[in-house]
């Protein structure tokens, strides 16, 4: 089997990428069986091309159901940790704008006591 392309697999569906897995199992399989009893050099050769091959295959099929899994949870409150941006720890624990623009209930006291003078400074 040639070399697959990640464009070309991210183009076909579910159903046909499994289909093109279980192939490419069964063909690392014969390859491996080949190796064992002694096969041809070019065989062997072709064992690293399935492996990555199957490693293709199966990152589209996981990028296809993350990006589906985005889209059920892009309006949703609560979203699966994995799904979620992960910036930095400390990003992540820093107060969000909404709470740090709040202020304390003295403060909002003492603002709406004693308001920003406003002082008509002629030159």
């Amino acid at each position: 089997m040639a070399r697959l392309k990640a464009h070309e697999l991210r183009e076909k569906g579910k159903d046909q990428l499994e289909g093109q897995l279980k192939d490419l199992k069964q063909e690392l399989g014969a390859l491996r069986v080949a190796k064992v009893t002694g096969g041809a050099p070019n065989k062997l050769s072709k064992i690293k091309v399935v492996r990555k091959s199957i490693a293709r295959v199966l990152t589209v099929i996981s990028h296809q159901q993350r990006s589906a899994l985005r889209d059920v949870y892009s309006k949703k409150k609560y979203v699966p940790l994995d799904l979620r941006t992960k910036k930095t720890r400390a990003i992540r624990r820093r107060l969000t704008k909404h709470q740090s623009g709040l202020k304390t209930e003295k403060q909002a006291k003492k603002d709406a006591a004693f308001p920003q003078r406003r002082f008509a400074v002629k030159a």
